[in-house]
């Protein structure tokens, strides 16, 4: 069953204007809409800098969380509604991996071990719940170095491989064609100057597949209520752990391997997602 399969159809334009039924013989259809079904949210773990590497996190993790936007609109984004009201008591919480790792700020209202596990548990089957397709690349800082690559970009990689491999998720959704938007959050001017020239590099033709990518970026502010962009925030620590630390018990990755971008198809889910959904670079050797 596909993805599309599963959720409720996107919001049609052809048959309705304003919320009216325009089905009648008189009522010409509307214009094919000329975005794409799907909205991408972005987010990363780590840091992108190769001069001064932390040894107890050397990588550069990068997610691109790709939602159907009918069902983001309608069952994701009211899930992480209601949880806030529940927790909090208000929505106007930011859910940041760091802060409720740290239990910082208004994320320090756990009176014991199993409080903390019940909200971390709740908020993981929020994401277990949510269907997403993940994409992402996990950048080896220190083996990047090794090969002397010190003048490349971490980030700037990860996100050629990623957006190579959203368009051809969207090419097997027939989606490939029309605008989609690609959501980041804002880091600072020079930071995001220098990634959009970046992103906009990529999208006109130089990226592996040679191709222009139909694909427009979009920065929001680290203060805005975005439930994809929390959730991808979310999700990056994880996959970076995974392969940091593979032995140790990683709940939230166990979730997140069902939802990567896979060989065969949402029929193998949780198989053949590495070096598809979830690309390593450099390679591994073994």
């Amino acid at each position: 069953m596909t993805c599309d399969d599963k959720q409720l159809p996107l919001f049609e334009m052809e048959g309705s204007q304003s919320g009216l039924d325009r089905s009648g013989p008189s009522s010409a259809p509307a214009p094919e809409s000329p975005f794409s079904k799907y909205i991408v949210y972005v987010d990363e773990s780590g840091d992108h800098s190769l001069q001064s590497i932390d040894q107890q996190y050397p990588l550069f993790v990068l997610a691109f969380c790709v939602f159907h936007k009918r069902h983001y609109s309608e069952r994701v984004v009211s899930a992480l509604e209601k949880f806030k009201f529940n927790y909090f008591g208000h929505d106007q919480v930011i859910l940041h991996e760091n802060e409720i790792r740290k239990e910082k700020g208004v994320f320090n209202i756990f009176r014991g071990r199993d409080e903390r596990l019940q909200f971390l548990n709740e908020l993981t089957d929020i994401i277990e719940k949510s269907n997403f397709i993940l994409v992402s690349c996990v950048i080896d800082k220190r083996a990047l170095c090794k090969r002397g690559e010190l003048d490349s970009n971490p980030y700037h990689l990860a996100l050629g491989f990623c957006l190579e491999t959203l368009f051809e998720f969207l090419q097997e959704k027939h989606q490939h064609q029309k605008k989609t938007h690609v959501v980041v959050e804002c880091r600072g001017k020079k930071e995001d100057n220098e990634l959009e020239l970046e992103f906009r590099r990529i999208c006109d033709g130089n990226n592996r597949l040679g191709l222009p990518l139909p694909f427009e970026i979009m920065f929001s502010d680290k203060k805005a209520m975005s439930s994809g962009l929390q959730l991808a925030d979310l999700v990056a620590r994880p996959i970076g752990l995974n392969l940091l630390r593979p032995e140790q018990e990683n709940r939230a990755f166990e979730v997140l391997k069902r939802k990567f971008y896979c060989d065969g198809g949402r029929k193998h889910v949780g198989r053949g997602y590495e070096g598809v959904g979830m690309k390593i670079y450099p390679v591994p050797e073994s």
